[in-house]
């Protein structure tokens, strides 16, 4: 019996990996088990090699493990591409049949995927709901989990598709329950307790829960142009617009995407874009709009690796500098770096109040890898009480006269009014302008302007830092450092080497960065080891130039993958010995 197992599914663009994927996460949630799911996918519609990873756990998990104990191969040439990372005692799911295979290696385990699906189904399209029968047989689940994961991914197809997938699957489940290694690769049952736990638990990935943070914030204005890995938030918030009166548009590029972002929130809406690194470089001139005309804006950047067109469907974190220096001219915006689909969600919908309050650009760096994975986390906050507007209401819009859209504050922070709703004139001008928003060259005014969108907002901001999280801190021979997707790996390596004082400081906040709390969490390390997922260190430059500390050591990794956490975990115990 296993207290967890780590299982791939991997075969050609168009076999339903993800689906399947897909599938087993529901199957194993309503089970009553901890999870974590990722997908690694080439940027092809059709061929190649794509595979969907789950690890399933007794315990919460956080991070995908290094080699995987079932990999499930529904391609001839994924055997070949995916031998190699097995696990050592782990199994190798190949259809000699299919692939024209002769004598196998002993860790290879035979299974007739494309003869049961025809047999059972009349189509060689079901083998892989026979290959998620059989994952689940091996495990030791209850086929009702089965058939109702089943019946979730495919609610909105026919019933004879849904009962073909469900025959398919009972006949792998068969197997699985009778295959010679179930013992190695059942997992404990949790008992009415655990599945008690798991009514209230959801699934929940990066575009999930951005997407349903800017539902949850209010956001009633959302325009992008689709880019990976950030088109998923899109679709999402789409699949909510008519219920919650949000406005969708496809722009026809980045720089019209942010430009109607603004303009819609200068009319008065919570607005949002999102695009990748090579989208919000066309973005950046309305990005400084926006910090000069002091309208607030959302804005997500999905990092993949580039430059340029890049890796469309891999993960990095290399637009750390980029974003919290673009834009010509100085002015404040925040930029949070969350670290799991619940950070994202929370910080999402901080993201639209702070930006509203402080009347800035506020930007969400995520990445491919949080985006596309998913695990089970507490069902998300169904409060819907209306969020606070920081904006003049319209009863007493209707009162004001000789309005000064730039008014000049302690807080830096001026009235805004919204133009449909106030009877006065407002100017708003994207020019130096004086209070009134009139074009001004005069030298004191342009001092003024900058300490109010810059040293004033600021001042403000600090207050509103989102505090990083830690642990194991206090006396610690080595503490990890990291920002936005690496959390669940420093969380899971800190915890397996807490007994030789390790510890982890991550921060989910880049800037405006929090100077005085890292100087105390990191002023008493032994040891600081930076983990990156890029190949300069960008985390560690800005700890550096903003603190004066260096990091002791680098884990860098910049191939597009994300760490996993036993080579991590190997990375360290070098450092311990």
């Amino acid at each position: 019996m296993a207290d967890e197992i780590s299982i791939r599914i991997t075969g050609e663009a168009g076999q339903g990996t993800q689906t399947i994927g897909d599938a087993l996460s529901r199957i194993f949630k309503s089970a009553g088990y901890h999870l974590f799911a990722y997908q690694d996918f080439m940027s092809r519609i059709r061929g190649g090699n794509n595979f969907s990873e789950i690890r399933v756990s007794t315990k919460p998990v956080h991070a995908p493990r290094h080699k995987p104990d079932i990999i499930i191969c529904l391609s001839r040439s994924s055997v070949d591409i995916h031998k190699t990372n097995l696990a050592s005692q782990g199994m190798l799911v190949v259809d000699k049949a299919k692939f024209g295979m002769g004598q196998i290696e002993e860790s290879m385990y035979d299974i007739a995927l494309n003869e049961i699906a025809l047999k059972v189904a009349n189509d060689a399209l079901y083998s892989n709901s026979v290959a998620c029968g059989f994952i689940a047989g091996i495990a030791g689940l209850d086929f009702a989990f089965v058939a109702q994961g089943l019946q979730e991914v495919f609610v909105s197809k026919a019933e004879e598709i849904i009962g073909n997938n469900v025959s398919s699957a009972r006949a792998g489940f068969e197997l699985g329950r009778e295959n010679p290694q179930q013992d190695e690769f059942r997992l404990p049952a949790v008992g009415k307790e655990g599945l008690a736990i798991a009514s209230g638990i959801t699934l929940l990935d990066g575009s999930n829960a951005i997407g349903l943070g800017a539902v949850r914030a209010g956001c009633k204005f959302y325009t992008a142009y689709p880019m990976s890995p950030s088109t998923g938030i899109m679709n999402i918030v789409a699949e909510h617009a008519a219920r919650e009166h949000i406005v969708v548009e496809q722009a026809e590029d980045e720089i019209a995407a942010v430009n109607m972002a603004i303009g819609a929130s200068f009319a008065g809406s919570r607005a949002m874009t999102s695009t990748s690194g090579g989208g919000f470089c066309l973005m950046v001139e309305g990005l400084s709009l926006a910090g000069n005309s002091e309208t607030p804006v959302v804005i997500v950047d999905a990092q993949r690796p580039g430059p340029a067109t890049g890796l469309p469907t891999r993960t990095e974190q290399a637009d750390l500098d980029f974003v919290i220096s673009a834009g010509h001219g100085e002015f404040a915006r925040v930029v949070y770096a969350p670290g799991s689909a619940e950070q994202a969600y929370a910080l999402t919908i901080k993201a639209f109040d702070v930006a509203e309050k402080y009347q800035i650009p506020v930007l969400i760096l995520t990445d491919q890898y949080l985006q596309d994975s998913a695990s089970d986390v507490p069902a998300l906050d169904q409060n819907t009480a209306a969020p606070e507007r920081f904006i003049i209401s319209k009863e007493e819009s209707a009162r004001i006269t000789s309005y000064k859209r730039y008014a000049l504050t302690d807080s830096g922070i001026s009235p805004r009014a919204i133009p449909s709703w106030i009877q006065d004139v407002m100017y708003v001008d994207s020019h130096e302008h004086d209070e009134w928003g009139h074009i001004n060259e005069d030298a004191e005014i342009r001092m003024q302007m900058v300490q109010k969108r810059l040293h004033k907002k600021l001042h403000g901001l600090l207050g509103e830092l989102e505090p990083p999280t830690s642990f194991n801190t206090a006396d610690a021979r080595i503490i990890l450092l990291g920002f936005g997707s690496t959390l669940g790996v420093l969380q899971e390596a800190a915890e397996a080497l807490a007994d030789h004082k390790v510890g982890f400081v991550h921060l989910a906040q880049v800037w405006p960065f929090p100077s005085a709390e890292m100087v105390e969490l990191l002023s008493g390390a032994g040891v600081i080891i930076n983990i990156e997922n890029n190949a300069r260190g960008q985390l560690a430059e800005l700890l550096r130039r903003e603190t004066g500390i260096e990091v002791s050591k680098s884990i860098l990794k910049y191939d597009g993958r994300p760490f996993d956490i036993d080579s991590v975990i190997d990375l360290i115990k070098q450092e311990l010995v």
